[in-house]
């Protein structure tokens, strides 16, 4: 919907600020502002200004900025419409009408909701009466007491064929009028052609309140307490106010719960839930950012609810069949959607438990570190297509490539297809390895990307932890990366995670993203590179380079020369392997001659480079460039000779 300028400049007028930021943050008055610490990152001095007198808050220590309706928006997540929205209905303003037709379509869903809302708190008081015992029970088994009804507005249908629409008619409200809200049920005509009468919609269940975006009630889900009962579930049927395949059960609230997480997986997507009494559950356990779905697989309307607030959405499922099987179609329908900023992670509860189950057996702590370790999107299809069949054969071998590639051609966004099909290649060589190796732990060598991340493996070199030190420094300065892409491409790096770090950075660099090593690292882990996303966050932090300056000139010629000292590596590994082997080691003249031309090139190397930034005549950038490439000439021409 479109506002008005002059309808938002009288919603800015009637609001206070204060009073909003105030629910968010504890205020302190300083002079004729207020002061308190940032909502958007965790601080112990305050930088948080809030001008009531100018409309506008200021954080200094994020650099945010903004009025009533951007604070909504960052801190509970909501669309500048549903903003907008909730302000207007808070300081009662009434929105805009643009026709005739809108005006009639708004009176009728406003009410429609009055009796959406009234049903509520008839369920609600049914739930604290004699009927309601069963109903009671059943909630208290489930861990759920008095005030979590309250929070969560949980109801009860009694079995009664009609109670609901005798009270709700007798306060005004039409037949058709509670069928369109979805209510009431209009039964079919009988065999002898007579009309039946309606009859109430939800009987002998307890219910679970459904809310918009602005939190009001629109719909409802139920479960049935008679033991055989069908469906077990049962929600509201499709309205003017509610589309189960267009809405979240807790959505608004989850949000909410999210946006005060400040760091970690938690802070990155809502979790997703297979049902209500699931998402109430961890919300009772202090992890208020489930939600449910609401009986049917996740659709694309959904995926893009959960990706509006945030892009890393956690899909928690039952780890029975049942549950793996929806993990599966949530992976094929998430795949064409997915891209930069766009994406899943998984977790497949173990023995056939679901969250309300973990929490109750094993308790908050074990349900929040399952979350926070959950797979991305690509380990599960990996893991799916692992699965399905022996690799005993090559013909099997091959229809596992195929069924991996055949999935990643689902994907439309061209750099996210290529990333995937990238990382499942090196995958499948590292899976072919280690099966010919008869490693286990899932086919993969104890170097294979996503190891668990140690010191031993590694060894320093001349270009620090296997280049790892290299690339590092060009994500932090994009600049060196200007000057010798060609350089940095054809380096070979002895870790399978420093050339995994080395891929992202060309990717997010030649997909026009901004360079820095978050960016990379949120590449990264949407590809399961765990391990490549811990090296990069823990290897210290420098300042940017300039090619022209002593440390730009000194990495400029570390990468030119890097692949030199990387052919030494591998001719002194297949002197161990000779050895191995039985072959006849090669002579120490012939080992001393080598290293005699490796040392004449770094030399030369050097020399190239010096030459190039020192000269008067020099163009500086562009003469390191012809010299960096000169090397890479000279390199090439050599490697026979070796």
């Amino acid at each position: 919907m479109r506002f008005p300028e002059e309808f938002l400049n009288e919603l800015k007028s009637r609001v206070r600020l204060s009073d909003v930021v105030g629910k968010k943050v504890a205020l302190k008055k300083r002079g004729k502002d207020w002061v308190g610490l940032s909502p958007f990152s965790s601080e112990k001095t305050p930088s948080f200004y809030v001008h009531d007198d100018r409309g506008f808050y200021k954080c200094f220590s994020t650099q945010k900025s903004g009025d009533a309706i951007t604070f909504l928006m960052e801190t509970e997540r909501l669309t500048f419409a549903e903003s907008v929205e909730k302000l207007a209905r808070d300081y009662g303003l009434e929105l805009p009408k643009q026709t005739a037709e809108e005006e009639r379509q708004y009176r009728r869903k406003t009410t429609l909701i009055e009796w959406v809302e009234k049903a509520c708190l008839f369920f609600e008081d049914q739930l604290r009466k004699p009927a309601g015992a069963a109903a009671r029970v059943y909630l208290e088994k489930r861990g759920f007491g008095p005030e979590a009804w309250k929070r969560h507005r949980m109801g009860f249908a009694p079995d009664g064929w009609r109670m609901l629409l005798d009270l709700l008619t007798k306060e005004g409200a039409s037949v058709e009028e509670l069928i369109e809200a979805g209510l009431v049920v209009q039964p079919e005509e009988g065999a002898d052609g007579k009309s039946r009468q309606p009859w109430d919609r939800f009987r002998n269940r307890v219910i679970f309140p459904i809310t918009d975006h602005s939190e009001r009630v629109i719909a409802f889900g139920a479960r049935t307490l008679e033991p055989d009962g069908k469906p077990k579930y049962l929600n509201s049927s499709d309205s003017p106010l509610f589309h189960k395949g267009r809405t979240l059960y807790r959505y608004m609230a989850a949000r909410e719960a999210m946006a005060a997480i400040k760091e970690g997986p938690l802070s990155q997507g809502l979790i997703v839930t297979e049902g209500y009494v699931d998402a109430i559950a961890l919300a009772e356990a202090g992890i208020g950012s489930a939600v449910a779905p609401l009986g049917t697989a996740l659709t694309e309307e959904q995926l893009e609810l959960l990706w509006r607030a945030g892009p890393e959405p956690i899909l928690c499922f039952d780890g029975d069949a049942a549950g793996i099987r929806a993990a599966w179609r949530a992976c094929d329908r998430a795949l064409p959607l997915i891209e930069p900023g766009k994406t899943l992670y998984f977790v497949l509860l173990p023995d056939g438990m679901d969250p309300d189950d973990v929490v109750r057996v094993r308790g908050a702590g074990a349900m929040r570190e399952m979350l926070t370790s959950a797979r991305p999107l690509v380990d599960l299809l990996w893991i799916r297509e692992l699965d399905a069949e022996p690799l005993d054969t090559p013909e099997r071998r091959a229809g596992f490539e195929a069924r991996l590639m055949a999935a990643v051609g689902l994907i439309k966004h061209p750099g996210v297809k290529k990333a995937y099909e990238r990382e499942l290649r090196d995958r499948l060589y590292w899976h072919a390895r280690g099966t010919r190796n008869g490693a286990n732990g899932g086919g993969r060598g104890s170097g294979a990307p996503g190891a668990p991340l140690g010191k031993k493996g590694f060894s320093p070199g001349p270009t620090g932890l296997g280049g790892l030190r290299l690339v590092v420094r060009a994500i932090e300065s994009p600049r060196m990366m200007e000057q010798a892409p060609e350089a940095l491409a054809k380096a070979v790096f002895d870790d399978p995670d420093a050339d995994a770090i080395r891929t992202a950075a060309f990717d997010v660099y030649n997909g026009s993203e901004m360079l820095d090593r978050t960016t990379v690292a949120a590449h990264l882990r949407s590809l399961g590179r765990k391990r490549a996303v811990e090296l990069l966050e823990t290897f210290p932090v420098g300042q940017p380079m300039d090619p022209l300056s002593n440390e730009g000139r000194d990495w400029l010629d570390a990468i030119g020369r890097f692949h030199v000292a990387r052919t030494l590596a591998v001719e002194v590994q297949a002197t161990k392997r000779a050895d191995e082997e039985g072959v006849e080691i090669m002579s120490a003249a012939h080992q001393a001659r080598i290293m005699q031309k490796v040392i004449e090139r770094r030399s030369a190397s050097r020399s190239v480079v010096d030459e190039a930034t020192t000269s008067p005549a020099s163009d500086g950038a562009q003469d390191l460039r012809n010299a960096i490439g000169g090397m890479g000439a000279a390199m090439e021409s050599k490697r026979s000779e070796d």
